[in-house]
């Protein structure tokens, strides 16, 4: 027997669903049913003078009732709007038997109820196109009730958007909401925009292996998983780089693939663990041809989206038209951070970075010392399209050295409205060199650092072989849908973003003084279980303090909580037995 409780809505709706089955109407049927028309179209078109649309059948969500006696209208919504349809009694029931009208149309039917309609279409005397109903049916009964949003005067009342439960339930997001699924739409569009582009240059979509032995390609955490026939260890892939080189080197001229990628990082506006990015590998090209390449293609994304290259991006008006400005990354953090670290080694970068309040610790290399320096006081400042040049090499274990400038890569990423759009290189094709990074990243990785790549064997063998010269493009495609459609978080252009799970009233959850007597500050307690770690239990399991100082100094930083940073070491001393 089940144990489910109902809300006095549901009840009303199950003993109504149980009503129209005994009534002998199957309330989900199987049969297609024969749609000709859809809203939008009727709207737009619909002439009284012409007399057209007079053999319309229509399906969608009923989303308000007015129930006049013998007379009631409904707003049916479709896949493409809304329009109003008018029920009559004596039309929808022509003989004496009038239960279709008086008991189930009027007493079982809800809002959210899926019917579809047949008719003609009209002008009320006060002008509102609507369908005069001569039959309907019922095509799904809804058990569950939807929000009801009111609407006067353009005036909205009990709208439905709290952003975590609009995220959590999407469905009903969409259907309450209906400029949600626009998003999705331009979303689509923004993908097909840019498939139309490579293919258009005939380059070769292909696809790359999600589970991989050794994760590479990128400077990330993965999640793992096990195979159990095989008994392997395998990685949910954090990029699909080394595997779109491998098919450089077997022979194509220019391959590329849109990917579901997993990092198993923190979670914020800009950032989820599953994302989506396309990657792109031309031979006989560099950095320069690329990045003429990306703004061509990014300024067509934009026309054929908007119109326009000019797109609104929060407050900001993003123009796209090409060419972007260019500047090197020791000039843009100098120009902005009014510091030239140009000639400094890493000793130096860590005293200039806390100088500048830029939060460091003793694991972080030369290269991730430049990162957080520019991260911080440059990237921000590039609102309009921007290309940042010539990376330190020690922030660049793939990409090939800079022809003139020693030290540095050819490298540049897009920045646009303060964020990374993409990165590029002029790839790295010397085998030596290549492994002599990969080494080095060894040695960062020693040192604690948890996003320092790994050593890919089979990559360096395939590589060993030649690779031609190629010039490699990676563009984050949720950053990119949150720019073209104005979107606050990444999770509006995710279907089903990932959530933290809702809180369990059973869980078991420490006191903040037992937090407090391992010499944690009271002020970084929620911040700690806003993290995960609900219990001193949680926390006693954590290895590595260097990571846990970093992800509590990161939070204080997104958050603007303005509490004083934590060194590895304090952290280590919370966690001794």
């Amino acid at each position: 027997m089940s144990t489910i409780s109902y809300s006095e809505q549901e009840q009303i709706r199950r003993n109504s669903l149980k009503e129209i089955r005994n009534l002998g109407i199957d309330p989900f049927p199987a049969a297609a049913y024969p749609i000709n028309q859809y809203s939008k179209e009727i709207l737009e078109k619909f002439n009284p003078e012409k007399e057209n649309f007079q053999d319309v059948c229509l399906a969608g969500r009923i989303m308000s009732r007015r129930i006049m006696g013998s007379a009631s209208f409904i707003e049916l919504e479709d896949s493409q709007g809304r329009i109003q349809a008018y029920f009559r009694r004596d039309n929808i029931c022509e003989g004496e038997d009038k239960t279709m009208y008086n008991t189930i149309f009027k007493k079982l039917l809800d809002i959210g109820d899926i019917i579809g309609i047949k008719g003609n279409v009209f002008k009320t005397q006060v002008g509102e196109i609507s369908v005069n109903v001569k039959e309907f049916t019922i095509l799904s009964k809804s058990i569950r009730p939807l929000p009801i949003v009111k609407e006067k005067e353009g005036k909205t009342w009990d709208a439905f958007t709290d952003p975590e439960q609009r995220y959590r339930n999407r469905s009903m997001d969409m259907i309450v909401n209906p400029d949600v699924r626009k998003t999705f739409i331009q979303r689509t569009k923004l993908v097909n925009s840019m498939r139309e582009f490579l293919n258009g240059k005939e380059y070769l979509e292909v696809e790359t292996p999600i589970l991989q032995p050794i994760y590479g390609g990128a400077a990330a955490r993965p999640f793992k998983t096990h195979h159990n026939t095989l008994d392997q260890t395998l990685y949910l892939r954090i990029a699909n780089e080394l595997y779109l080189k491998r098919l450089i080197v077997g022979g194509f001229d220019g391959v590329y693939e849109f990917s579901k990628d997993f990092r198993n990082e923190g979670m914020d506006r800009f950032h989820n663990p599953e994302f989506t990015q396309m990657e792109i590998y031309v031979t006989y090209k560099d950095y320069f041809w690329m990045m003429e390449m990306f703004e061509e293609m990014i300024e067509k994304v934009a026309m054929d989206l908007h119109g326009s290259t000019k797109v609104q991006v929060g407050e900001n008006t993003i123009d796209f038209k090409r060419p972007w400005t260019r500047l090197t990354m020791f000039e843009a953090i100098e120009k902005y951070a009014g510091v030239d670290i140009s000639e400094m080694g890493e000793k130096e970068l860590f005293e200039t970075a806390k100088k500048l309040g830029v939060e460091v610790d003793d694991s972080m290399g030369k290269g991730k010392l430049i990162d957080e320096i520019f991260g911080e006081k440059a990237e921000p400042k590039l609102i309009q399209p921007t290309f940042i040049t010539d990376y330190p090499i020690e922030m660049s274990p793939l990409s090939k050295k800079h022809r003139s400038k020693e030290g540095l890569v050819e490298r540049f990423e897009g920045i646009v409205n303060g964020k990374e759009l993409c990165n590029a290189f002029s790839e790295l094709n010397d085998p030596i060199d290549q492994r002599e990074r990969f080494e080095e990243q060894l040695k960062l990785g020693k040192r604690g650092d948890e996003e320092a790549m790994i050593l890919d064997e089979a990559f360096l063998k395939a590589i060993d072989l030649g690779m031609p010269p190629t010039a490699g493009l990676g563009v984050g495609i949720d950053r990119l849908a949150m720019m073209m459609t104005n979107s606050h978080s990444i999770q509006d252009v995710l279907f089903f973003p990932q959530m933290r799970p809702l809180a369990n009233t059973q869980e078991a959850v420490s006191s903040t003084q037992e937090y407090v007597e391992l010499g944690i500050p009271e002020e970084w307690v929620p911040v700690l279980q806003e993290l995960g770690y609900t219990t001193i239990e949680k926390l006693k399991e954590v290895e590595k303090s260097g990571k846990l100082a970093n992800d509590l100094n990161g939070y204080n930083k997104k958050n603007k909580l303005g509490l004083k940073g934590l060194s590895p070491e304090t952290v280590a001393g919370w966690l001794k037995p």
